[in-house]
């Protein structure tokens, strides 16, 4: 093979880059330690929902390239989120200022450049920190993502799966932690014995373990981030009245401690934007990109129910125009099966200083195109500020590897000032429909048969909670099917989320007549204890999603929280991790 001269190589990467539409410019080609600001790397505007990787070792430039990135996004019109872990990212709201060493690098790459502030919303899990507070409501949250949070086994999970079924189908609210921690009781109580041993499959002993790591989250602070009003994920979705995306930013300063809570929330909010956007196709441009920072602690320890959900949102929320980037460190942090749908790839420098090291960096290496490059020399002698970038350009084949030295932010490269934050906050509209937690009549009011506290007005934007009844052991509540269909419901819980033969005997054929269904409540539940229903495959997304998720989630979207009699009388589906917005019942 005919070894190619510089020319040739930078000739390569100009016409890999020139693309007719709109696009996010990355920076100029460095080919043999010269830089060509006449090669300018760039990645295309309407393939940002391909999803893509930004990785690199500490401190070799990530948190600056999303930066980067999410400015460019913002000027075309697309919002953004961002999870400003060290708080760097607050520095959006505020103008760059010029100096000697800006000029000299946007200069030597063909940038022109200006300090610019973009329109950002500050967001607090909980309001635990200057933001907005995020709440969700544990009903919505989903017994597959709470379950990491607890750190609870696949057993203790399946268990968890059960009383979310029994709550909603005795239309148990679960706002927050003390309304799942009176179910549990009500359930491992005598008055509930016989409740819990008609759920069938969950023991007293595993619903201990549950109770106990629910108290411990409480005393760990966790509290305040489940609730109401429970925060819309269209929020993200805006735009700014001068056209611009709005930039969400989450601040997570105080969460460092604690990965596991912040990275499972930013899969809720992943999740339920999956479940309420509609399909939208392909587009000029992404209705919303989702920068995942520190995406290795999504993966770590996870169960193959939560894997295989992350990795079905991944495929196919795409079709929904939301674009997905994972920031980590290597691409061994990602999954094969998630990192196989990313098609947009910058990856900063990697250190090989250990044995583990060499092999992250060979694995790295072996996952780019064939190229100009050596890549493993490159990959361990990138600068900061510099990238190795393959994107999928307008066609949808990769463009040529080329090395980057990626392009200067306009906004502060640091945090905005506490009096920036403060102010951009209470003058946000949504403080008005956030800034205040409610307690409205849930299933610990109904359990214990006290009143809510009261807490003023709803805040705006949140529907109304039905305030009467007091639950009742063994009494239905108001649109609640027959006792039969409760059966046949908890047979589908132990076959399709346990993954193990129902002890429940086969049903006989259709019976008929209202009349018989009012009939003798012994004669109905013998008439569905002889086996599993036969149930249709369905079509179309749903049918797609629950052949992926199939066993994993105990059927996906078919049974695995199909809730009977919620607050509005209607069947509430849960969605790939078993999360269930209030929007949705």
């Amino acid at each position: 093979m005919a070894i190619k001269s510089a020319a040739d190589k930078v000739a390569t990467i100009q016409k890999g880059y020139t693309l007719d539409g709109a696009t996010i410019e990355l920076g100029a080609a460095v080919v043999e330690g010269e830089l060509y600001k006449d090669a300018p790397v760039r990645l295309p505007l309407a393939m940002m929902n391909r999803h893509g990787l930004v990785a690199g070792a500490t401190g070799t430039g990530k948190t600056v390239t999303l930066h980067m990135m999410a400015e460019q996004l913002s000027s075309a019109g697309v919002p953004v989120f961002l999870a400003d872990i060290k708080g760097d990212l607050s520095g959006l709201g505020t103008a760059a200022a010029a100096s000697d060493k800006i000029t000299a690098r946007t200069d030597s790459i063909g940038q022109a450049w200006a300090g610019k502030t973009f329109p950002v919303e500050f967001l607090a899990l909980g309001g635990d920190g200057n933001g907005i507070p995020v709440r969700a409501t544990i009903t919505s949250f989903g017994p597959i993502l709470l379950s990491r949070i607890l750190e609870l086994n696949d057993t203790q999970e399946s268990s968890l799966q059960l009383v979310f079924h029994f709550a909603d189908r005795n239309n148990l609210e679960l706002v927050d932690l003390k309304d799942l921690r009176a179910v549990i009781q009500f359930l491992t109580s005598d008055e509930g014995k016989d409740e819990l041993e008609a759920l069938g499959g969950l023991s007293k002993a595993t619903a201990g373990v549950i109770l106990r790591e629910l108290v411990t989250l409480e005393a760990q602070g966790m509290e305040p981030f489940f609730g109401e009003p429970e925060f819309d994920t269209a929020e993200l979705l805006r735009t700014a009245p001068d056209g611009r995306g709005v930039i969400t930013c989450l601040e997570l300063p105080t969460l460092q401690t604690k990965p596991m809570v912040f990275s499972t929330f930013l899969m809720w909010l992943l999740a339920d934007l999956f479940e309420e956007l509609p399909e939208a196709g392909d587009l000029d441009k992404p209705k919303l990109v989702f920068f995942l920072d520190e995406a290795h602690l999504l993966f770590n320890d996870a169960s193959k129910a939560f894997l295989e959900a992350i990795t079905t949102t991944v495929r196919l929320i795409r079709s929904k125009g939301v674009g997905i980037f994972f920031v980590t460190q290597t691409p061994k942090d990602v999954p094969a099966a998630v990192l196989g749908q990313l098609a947009n790839r910058i990856q900063h420098a990697l250190r090989a200083f250990t044995p583990e090291d060499a092999k992250a960096l060979k694995a790295t290496v072996s996952t780019f195109p064939v190229s100009d490059y050596d890549l493993e020399e490159t990959l361990t002698s990138a600068g900061i500020g510099e990238a190795v970038v393959t994107v999928m350009n307008e066609k949808g084949a990769p463009t040529p590897v080329a090395l980057t030295r990626l392009r200067a932010p306009e906004s502060a490269m640091g945090p905005s000032s506490d009096e920036l934050i403060k102010s951009t906050v209470a003058g946000s509209a949504l403080l008005v429909k956030y800034g205040t937690a409610v307690d409205n009549l849930s299933a610990y009011e109904k359990i214990s048969g006290k009143s809510a506290a009261s807490t003023g007005a709803a805040a705006p934007g949140q529907p109304p909670t039905p305030s009467t009844g007091v639950f009742v052991p063994g009494n239905p509540a108001p649109g609640t099917v027959d006792q039969a269909a409760v059966d046949a419901d908890a047979r589908r819980i132990e076959e399709e989320i346990l993954g193990r033969p129902s002890s429940r005997p086969a049903p006989q054929p259709e019976r008929a007549g209202s009349a018989e269904r009012a009939g003798n409540s012994e004669r109905q539940r013998d008439a569905e204890r002889q086996g599993p229903l036969s149930r249709q495959e369905p079509g179309g997304l749903a049918g797609d999603l629950a052949g992926v998720l199939g066993g994993a989630l105990g059927g996906g979207l078919k049974s695995m929280a199909r809730s009977l009699g919620t607050q509005l009388g209607r069947e509430l589906l849960r969605g790939v991790f078993g999360t269930s917005s209030r929007r949705r019942r």
